[in-house]
């Protein structure tokens, strides 16, 4: 009955909110977009817009390409030439696809250099490399996480530090793995990536955007300067969380008495729009590209806007091994790993962020 119980029971989620202004020195806003490395989904809602600007717009279709290279060596993420290619030039990122986080072998290159393994219990015995048993695996540890500073191997190639590690990925253990690649760099060609990898089946990607109108759509009414909302007044960070996400999952937001899909409805108070706009990018999204649509988004309201607030979510791959810098993130029921913006027009603004059960608090 006990087991019964705990299948019956939904997993625990976390959300946390704050509210800043990106005029204040504090504002934590420029982190944690920067820290939050792997993104799959970038959405921004508009009230009361039925045309993106054409500074928006173009930023939007801009966003920068991302590549897929199948069956690469793991290897060729730790030589001098690609550390001094890639690492040292900018901001290099690498995640693999087509695996699953709680059941295959994972890996991801953050920016700041760290080369981040996932490996069941057989694979990472078998590389013969130093690592940790996962926060996520329970009592008897069947996977294990391996942390590599390639900034800091990179000091010194002849160190016996390297040449383990080397050994490792060449000989001992050789691993081959589908990646998702992406790069943000000043002052080199787009082309860098594709001949780079030339001896490999690579391909180049554009994030696939879709655009559309909401009509008549209930907003909640919000004051940016309370999270807990007020009755009457008001609705919670909380409250426009849940709203946000039926948005976006188009879902009807009416209660009607017919509707055996959804038995949802705005919170109160509530304001009717005309439209919104509501615009999706999916790809391999890097940061910097996020934090620049961000401040866009912030210049939206220079000039007067009818649009009381607009959103920016942010959603990161399910299945990567990490969520926010290096903090573990597993899978167990969802995966889900994301936050979102609220942008008011007097610059001040909400952060929410959520993750699921196998994850820190975020930061």
């Amino acid at each position: 009955m006990a087991t019964l119980r705990r299948l019956q029971e939904a997993p625990r989620h976390l959300l946390v909110c704050e509210k800043s202004n990106f005029g204040h020195d504090k504002s934590r806003h420029k982190h944690l977009v920067e820290t939050h490395y792997h993104n799959y989904r970038v959405s921004f809602l508009i009230p009361e817009c039925g045309l993106l600007s054409k500074e928006l717009k173009s930023l939007v279709m801009d966003i920068g390409p991302y590549y897929s290279v199948k069956n690469l060596p793991l290897h060729e993420l730790i030589t001098h030439e690609f550390i001094n290619t890639f690492v040292k030039k900018g901001s290099f990122s690498a995640l693999t696809y087509n695996t699953s986080i709680d059941e295959d072998n994972t890996v991801a290159l953050l920016p700041n250099g760290k080369l981040i393994l996932s490996l069941d219990k057989d694979t990472y015995e078998e590389t013969g490399l130093q690592g940790r048993p996962s926060r996520y695996s329970g009592r008897k540890s069947m996977k294990f996480v391996i942390s590599i500073d390639l900034m800091d191997l990179s000091l010194n190639l002849d160190s016996k530090k390297y040449r383990r590690i080397s050994w490792s990925f060449k000989e001992k253990k050789p691993l081959k793995f589908d990646f998702l690649l992406a790069w943000h760099h000043t002052g080199t060609e787009e082309s860098t990536m594709m001949s780079y990898f030339s001896k490999y089946q690579i391909q180049e990607h554009q994030p696939k955007v879709a655009l559309s109108t909401v009509r008549e759509l209930q907003c909640p009414v919000l004051r940016s300067s309370g999270l807990a909302g007020e009755p009457e007044e008001a609705c919670s960070a909380l409250e426009f969380f849940d709203w946000l996400g039926a948005v976006f999952c188009s879902a009807d937001l009416n209660n009607e008495p017919y509707n055996f899909i959804s038995t949802y409805c705005c919170p109160q108070p509530s304001a009717m729009v005309a439209q919104a706009f509501l615009c999706t990018i999916t790809g391999f999204i890097l940061p910097e590209k996020i934090h620049v649509l961000l401040e866009q988004l912030c210049h939206y309201f220079d000039e007067p806007k009818l649009a009381p607030w607009v959103t920016l979510t942010v959603q990161g791959f399910a299945d990567s091994p990490v969520a926010w810098r290096e903090k573990e993130h597993g899978f167990h029921k969802g995966g889900e790993h994301l936050y979102n913006f609220v942008v008011f027009n007097n610059q001040d603004y909400w952060l929410q962020m959520a993750v699921g059960a196998n994850d820190d608090c975020p930061p």
